[in-house]
Formats: structure tokens, sequence, C-alpha cells
């Protein structure tokens, strides 16, 4: 088969589809990967080492014209206008929250499939590395957004002795969430976590042992945890669906001045009603006096440590289509199924459709 790797487009995006290693496994095999010279120039992976991997090095045409295009991050709209029916878009969607793309994917007839909507008995593996790469993030880039210089309140989240430290407040016990934790709890802040899963708290609870407090997400603890917190992290999930409000603009409002936001969520739109998407290049912003985070691409700030977690489970997948083709690939895997966003100008997964008000077309069944 033919592998088309593009070299991402999205404002400071410098992660690839695959990594020279990547590429040698494929091309060991026999395929035939060609790499948008470039590609993997921002991590350090310059054409040479695809070459060297028995991969082609061409133009973004050459790369577009592959059977399997294999990216990172959704496509933006002029590369939406390169695919065409019959060939396998294979990388991150979040089309929920993004009613364009997802027209442009059904207007070209490609058959796209969603990183973020596979699932396995582990819950989202494609998702999971990026879900810790953030969760690690938010308290970084929070951290930041409450210094002074940048509209924050000016608070340390260790504190100091003699000094309270920040309250940080975690919306979401999952992947994203619990990692956000940790580096919280690595800081030595005040830390809340919040989730509506029993078996989530449980787990939670085990796990941090009392360095961090976990709560039921009931609307009363989350209007209390958040008016009092330094620092308000939004890490909740539904597959394929758009993000639940969880915190409105009243009680932002009510927020001390300064106080921050990062909304992991914003990919699907966001768990904050304030949120609004932001970029690297201006990655925060001041509503209601509170410093808001909101990069939809944030796994991208650290970029070559992002590929390399994204690379080591994706490929096996990227394999998988290039030995056997999505169809059967599908029918061996009903998790692998769930991955279907698009197909031949109709959107195929439930809560994709929902999100969209669009008709589903349903999964393909598994053998």
């Amino acid at each position: 088969m033919r592998i088309g790797v593009p070299r991402e487009i999205k404002v400071h995006e410098y992660r690839v589809g695959l990594t020279p290693a990547s590429a040698a496994e494929l091309t060991g095999l026999g395929h035939d990967v060609v790499v948008e010279s470039g590609a993997g120039a921002g991590i350090g992976f310059a054409d040479a080492d695809y070459l060297a991997a028995g991969a082609r090095v061409g133009s973004v045409d050459d790369a577009f014209a592959a059977d399997l295009v294999v990216k990172v991050k959704e496509p933006q709209l002029e590369e939406c206008a390169r695919l065409r029916r019959g060939q396998v878009l294979f990388t991150y969607l979040h089309l929920a929250a993004d009613r364009p793309q997802a027209e442009a994917l059904m207007a070209s007839g490609v058959t796209a499939i969603a990183y973020e909507t596979v699932t396995s008995d582990q819950g989202l593996p494609l998702l999971t590395p990026m879900s810790e790469v953030a969760g690690r993030m938010s308290i970084q880039v929070g951290a930041y957004a409450l210094q002074k210089a940048s509209g924050g309140r000016g608070t340390l989240l260790g504190g100091v002795p003699g000094v309270a430290p920040g309250k940080v407040v975690i919306l979401g016990g999952g992947i994203a969430g619990s990692n956000a934790a940790e580096m919280a709890v690595g800081l030595q802040a005040d830390v809340t976590v919040l989730d509506r899963s029993v078996p989530r708290l449980k787990w939670l609870a085990d796990h941090f042992r009392g360095r961090a407090r976990v709560l039921m997400a009931s609307g009363q603890n989350v209007r209390d945890e958040v008016l009092a917190a330094d620092l308000v992290v939004g890490a909740v999930l539904i597959p394929g669906a758009a993000a639940p409000r969880l915190v409105s603009r009243e009680m932002v409002r009510e927020m001390a001045d300064g106080a921050a936001m990062v909304d992991i969520s914003i990919d699907q739109g966001g768990c904050f009603e304030t949120s609004r998407p932001t970029t690297h290049d201006d990655p925060t912003y001041i509503e209601e006096g509170v410093v808001h985070y909101c990069v939809t691409n944030m796994p991208g700030a650290v970029a070559r440590t992002s590929t390399l977690a994204l690379n080591n489970v994706t490929l096996p997948y990227v394999i998988g289509l290039a030995e056997q083709g999505w169809q059967r690939c599908f029918e061996a895997d009903a998790g692998f199924a769930r991955g279907l966003n698009v197909h031949e100008g109709a959107i195929m997964h439930p809560n994709v459709a929902q999100a969209l008000g669009l008709p589903s077309g349903g999964f393909p069944r598994a053998a």
C-alpha cells in the first residue's frame, strides 16, 4: 500500500504522523511510504532520516496522493480539498465541535478514521498518550498563567513555608485529569479532583492516598470548588461527542480576579462556557477577570515527546490498515471500527452525528 505522511500545517504544530522508525517498519513490510519534505524537521527528523528508513520524500501532492494518509491533527479545509473517495485518512478529527471540517470530509468522499474514538478493553488507546501529555502540561501552563505578568493573581502553586499553596481543581478524573493531578501534587499544590464515576473515584482515592482530595462531581461540589480555586483544569470527555459545559459564565464571574482556567476539553468544544479556541501563538485571554488557556493542540508544544508517544500506539493500527485494509481490520476488531467517523459522504459515529445534528450511517459490523 502507498502511505502518505503530510507536513502538519496547523499553527505551531510540529508533530508528524510517522517517525522514521515507524516508516522503516512499514517499508520493511514492502509498503511504499512517501513523506512530505520537511514533515519531521521541527522535531529533529530530517528528510535524510526518512530516506534511510526506506521511505520516499516528496511534495504535499505526493503525500496526499497516497491510498492511506496518516496525520496527527485534523485536516485543515485546504487539506480536506485534497482528499478523495476511496482514500483512507487516519488522524485525530474531533468533529463534534467542527462542522466545517465534517462537511468538507463528507464532500470529499474520504473514509476518515479518528484516533480519538478508537476503543479497546483499556479505553481509548490512541487518545491516551496525548491525554497524558495534555494533563501534565495543564499544570505547567496553568502555573504560568497564574503569574502576574500573564494577568494572573501572582500565586505560586506550591506556596512556600508560611504561605498556603495554590488551590488546583480538576474536573474529570480520567487519563488527562489524573495526570494533571500527579503534576499538581508533585508541585505541592492543594489539589481536588472531581468525577461522576464512583469506580473512578475509588481508583483515584486509592491512587493518591490523601495527597489529593477526591469528590463526586455534583453541581454543588463543582460550584463550591471552582469558586474557591486558583487554577481550574477542565478534563472531561465523552468519546466523539461535544464536551459538557460544567462551568457557567456566572461561575467564572464569581471566581477571584486573576484565577486561571485550562480547558483540555477544548478540542471537543470546551467544558467552560467562557472557553474559545486559542493557538500556541496567542494561547491565553482574560474573560470575566479570569485567565483562560484553551489551545486546541496542547501536546504540539512538546512535539517530539508527543510524536514518539503517539507512534507507539498508532503504528500497529497503521500496519493493520496497510496489510489488511480497513474493512478486514474492522471486521476483526469492533473497537477499531468505532474509529470510523466519515465514509463516502456520511457521518458514521453516532455521537459525532448527534453533536452535529446529522444522521448516522452506523459502524461496520464486526465478524
